[in-house]
């Protein structure tokens, strides 16, 4: 596995400290008829290899046959897709109730990291596999450690079961009904093979709590838990991942302005749901800011909630946020905040095509779902400089949720300009090259793409187009839009994510009564996985050639 990891890169300490647990559960329990569901399933490698899949770990030409998930379409012992957390207790209620109802016998297994517990579909799970009755065994894998440290009050009661060997009275499990059962030893085999032989065939729901070591075996792991819980290749001697980028990066960039605006006003507030390096918060940094910084644990729809209480109390939260796992707090989006219209901040990580492109973490869903809750503003800024200039009327405004889809294809692109607007008079597109016949709407990190569209016209056709950011996803701006009317034929919108409900659509959709041709250009909608950029955006007809040649046929 280590091999693997280092040439290939991956998951590292969740799957290290999950090799004698897998090697025990495959030992004592007889799957597939017995069922585990690992929760979020990245500590699955082991599972992989126990199940028929071990050329994908051994064979460098075969790495990539085998996902880093759970995945049913590789082995009849997979049974869910996951890549989002605290999902394996609710999952395996439904196995154990369809079997119940099926009169079957078989054991169902849930295996859940302690990270995992922060989050609010963890308690659901638990609270009605408490009460089912049946036999339901869940193995809490207690390592201490979320991606980051781990936050919140469950915590403590986790280290007094660690402290005393599972025998405090304080028993959050117990609590719920479950019977318990606590291994102290959770990285040695024949004290997991011992465990899970007495709960085997339990008729009733049943706990064990595991205590292990996150990177176990490998000394760099073990000893920086956060660097190590996944990454690209590294050294496997010296522990140095082999390609970093030492360029600058948003997150980095936004830590730092943050920072700087924490000393100015200490009403302003950082949030992550347990991923704050997305924010460009190391431990460092973390200390550093203090209170001013909240870690929530992996619990998206708190962060969403606890972020507009704190906008409604006059303080300014930032709440930074992969865009693949925003999708997790909709509920939140639009009860809690957008109907409330309270100005809180939100940053939208890797929302692209050329971001993550696992299926359970693509990031190209977020303009659908953010663009279309009344009340928010959704902005996406072009380059540096209108990002920071962006953020901050979003900090300091007080009449809007305000979201920003954070650059990420292309990189940080910086243009020296010195942008002083007022983002306030919403849905002012900006007009950055006037022509006629054809318009450009290049969306936030598409812009450079748009540029390259409009150069290649004038050097294919002689045609001068109009160029333009729109900068706001969620409205639009009609008198530019009317304008074009006059000397335009054809206008194109250009997004970096789906098409279905998204930006492209909404300028279609205005046009719709009139003669002007409109081309969007996306993404279809679908969940693809581990996919080559570069055909993707062949398939999708988003390479400058290929647009330009659409519209070429268009005119």
């Amino acid at each position: 596995m280590l091999k693997k990891l280092s040439e290939h890169g991956g998951h590292i300490g969740p799957n290290l400290g999950m090799v004698e647990a897998t090697v025990a559960l495959h030992y004592v329990f007889n799957s597939p008829v017995d069922k585990i569901v690992f929760d979020v399933s990245h500590q699955s490698y082991v599972h992989k290899m126990l199940t028929g899949r071990k050329d994908a770990f051994l064979y460098p030409e075969k790495y990539d046959d085998v996902s880093g998930y759970s995945e049913p379409s590789e082995s009849k012992h997979d049974f869910f897709v996951i890549g989002h957390t605290s999902t394996s207790v609710s999952l395996a209620t439904g196995l154990a109730k369809a079997r119940d109802l099926k009169g079957d016998k078989e054991n169902i297994i849930a295996v859940i990291g302690d990270g995992s517990l922060s989050g609010g579909e963890a308690y659901e799970g638990l609270n009605n596999a408490a009460e089912l009755g049946t036999n339901i065994i869940i193995i809490v894998n207690d390592n201490q450690m979320s991606i980051a440290e781990n936050h919140g009050g469950i915590y403590k009661d986790l280290k007094q079961l660690r402290d005393t060997d599972g025998k405090a009275e304080c028993n959050f499990f117990k609590a719920f009904g479950f019977d318990y059962l606590y291994v102290k030893e959770g990285n040695k085999v024949q004290s997991l093979v011992d465990a899970f032989q007495k709960v085997k065939d339990s008729d009733h729901p049943v706990v064990v709590h595991i205590n292990t070591v996150k990177g176990k075996g490998y000394k760099f792991a073990e000893e920086n838990k956060e660097k190590y819980h996944a990454g690209g290749p590294f050294d496997l001697t010296t522990g140095k991942w082999k390609f970093s980028n030492n360029g600058e990066n948003y997150s980095d960039l936004t830590a730092k302005y943050l920072l700087d605006k924490m000393k100015e006003d200490r009403t302003i507030v950082a949030i992550s749901s347990a991923t704050p390096t997305v924010l460009g918060f190391t431990q460092e940094r973390r200390k550093e800011a203090g209170k001013q910084f909240v870690d929530v644990g992996i619990a998206e729809e708190q962060a969403v909630a606890m972020a507009s209480a704190i906008a409604a109390n006059g303080a300014k939260p930032v709440y930074g946020v992969f865009s693949t796992f925003i999708q997790r707090a909709y509920d939140q989006l639009s009860q809690d905040l957008c109907i409330n219209n309270n100005p809180a901040l939100i940053l939208v990580y890797w929302a692209s095509i050329s971001a993550m492109n696992d299926v359970t973490h693509l990031g190209i869903f977020d303009i659908p779902l953010l663009s279309n809750i009344p009340n928010m503003v959704y902005l996406a800024p072009t380059n540096k400089e209108e990002y920071f200039a962006m953020m901050n009327w979003g900090i300091q405004q007080t009449s809007h949720p305000v979201a920003i889809r954070v650059p990420y294809y292309g990189g940080v692109v910086s243009t020296g300009e010195n942008i002083n607007e007022n983002f306030g008079q919403l849905n002012r597109y900006k007009i950055t090259k006037k022509g006629s016949k054809v318009a450009i709407l290049s969306l936030g990190s598409f812009y450079q793409l748009g540029e390259s569209v409009v150069e290649k016209l004038k050097d294919k056709m002689d045609i001068d187009a109009t160029l333009i950011n729109p900068r706001y996803i969620t409205g639009l701006d009609t008198e530019v839009l009317d304008g074009l009317e006059k000397n335009h034929e054809v206008v194109v919108t250009l997004e970096d994510g789906v098409l279905d409900g998204g930006f492209g659509e909404k300028i279609a959709r205005y046009y719709g009564p009139t003669n002007m041709k409109v081309l969007n250009f996306g993404i279809k909608k679908e969940f693809i996985d581990r996919y080559s950029v570069d055909e993707v955006f062949k398939e999708n007809h988003l390479t400058a050639p290929q647009i330009v040649d659409e519209i070429l046929s268009t005119l």
